[in-house]
């Protein structure tokens, strides 16, 4: 009966499951999960919990006066009950949405610069020359894009911790995955692409015929590469920091030192002696920089390659906004504090009784209403015929 009875439960608003083994608590778990597909999570203080918390996709574990089984069997431990509120809306919410962004960044990013190695490879009819020199490619995903990607994946908050408790109903973003949905993963991956042609395309149109040098030069290969790669290096970082919506201190020493870091990296490079340097000997200091033609490539590269983005978020927030865009925006013009009634009025919504399991309820009310009417005409109806003495 094991189909029917997960039928009846997903369609109630809460089910109590009464004297079961811990074998059996596994095997509810087991069934929910596989059944509906959807993430489980698992909660206990005990060793019969077990059982149940290793099933679930995430179990947790609370340490008191049943002993620390429970805990050392769980993904997270917490100390009371009333902690999982917490542990839920407040930083289920922001790893949820930490990662899901997080990972949409490595995407577009390495699309960005992988791209367009195959950009040239195809210029240059697939002579197997690289644009960009071998250090260059060795730093890009080690140093000079990781740390922004760590700050983005530990320190971004999209509302405050009191914020999500208020409003529990920002919680359901995790549930109904809203940053992690193909859509959103193509859209980086687009943008992505976007970003290679825009970077390959406008280096390769300003540097073909442009006089480079002062002497009237084009720019060669090692000048054009330093500064595609340049323009990549500003282009992601700036991405993610239009992606942030919570900056810290650390945030900004990570991107923009990231950013710092590229151009340190070219001036001492280039000052090593030209079996070390190759083609990039002192590049940064006599040929890319006293260059205005370098310094105004990564400035329009930049702009154009950030400005789609710039522009859908902005058209996001006017037109269509999302849940913690409107709460954003009374938190930053105040009126938390202006106009406490509609404050509360958007709190209230956030908290509006679940409609879970109504059509069960209903059902049952129903079925209550019958029974009674049935009892009451019973006592009501009389024999029709009872047997006399005589027969």
């Amino acid at each position: 009966m094991k189909h029917q009875l997960l039928a009846l439960a997903v369609v109630c608003a809460s089910v109590i499951c009464c004297r079961v083994s811990p074998k059996q608590k596994a095997l509810v778990t087991r069934l929910v999960k596989e059944g509906t597909g959807k993430t489980t999570l698992a909660i206990g203080d005990g060793a019969n919990d077990v059982g149940m918390i290793q099933e679930a996709d995430i179990g947790v574990g609370i340490s008191g006066v049943e002993g620390m089984q429970a805990v050392m069997a769980s993904d997270f431990s917490i100390s009371q009950f009333r902690f999982l509120e917490r542990l839920l809306v407040v930083h289920g919410h922001w790893c949820y949405k930490r990662i899901a962004q997080m990972i949409c960044y490595f995407f577009y990013k390495n699309i960005a610069f992988g791209l367009t190695l195959f950009y040239f490879e195809a210029f240059t009819a697939f002579s197997g020359q690289s644009v960009y020199n071998d250090w260059y490619m060795l730093l890009f995903n080690v140093i000079l894009t990781s740390l922004p990607v760590i700050s983005l994946g530990v320190f971004e908050q999209d509302v405050s911790s009191e914020v999500c408790l208020q409003f529990p109903a920002l919680y359901q973003q995790g549930p109904k995955n809203l940053f992690f949905d193909w859509y959103r993963i193509l859209g980086w991956m687009g943008n992505g692409l976007y970003t290679s042609l825009v970077i390959f395309i406008l280096n390769i149109m300003i540097f073909y015929n442009q006089a480079f040098r002062a002497e009237g030069q084009t720019a060669d290969m090692a000048a054009m590469g330093a500064t595609m790669f340049s323009c990549i290096i500003t282009a992601v970082n700036c991405q993610i920091a239009l992606t942030m919506s919570h900056f810290t201190w650390i945030q900004h020493l990570f991107v923009w030192g990231s950013v710092t870091t590229w151009y340190l990296f070219l001036l001492l490079f280039g000052m090593l002696p030209p079996y070390y340097s190759e083609d990039a000997h002192k590049i940064l200091v006599e040929a890319l920089g006293p260059a205005p033609i370098y310094w105004c490539t990564i400035l329009l590269v930049t702009v154009a390659c950030n400005l789609p983005y710039l522009a859908h978020i902005s058209f996001q927030r006017c037109f269509n906004p999302m849940d913690h865009h409107i709460i954003q925006e009374i938190k930053y013009y105040k009126k938390d504090v202006e106009d406490q009634h509609m404050w509360r009025r958007e709190r209230s919504k956030a908290r509006q009784e679940t409609k879970i399991g109504f059509t069960a309820r209903v059902d049952a009310k129903i079925r209550q209403l019958k029974g009674k009417l049935q009892r009451r005409s019973s006592t009501l109806i009389l024999p029709n015929c009872m047997p006399s003495p005589c027969q």
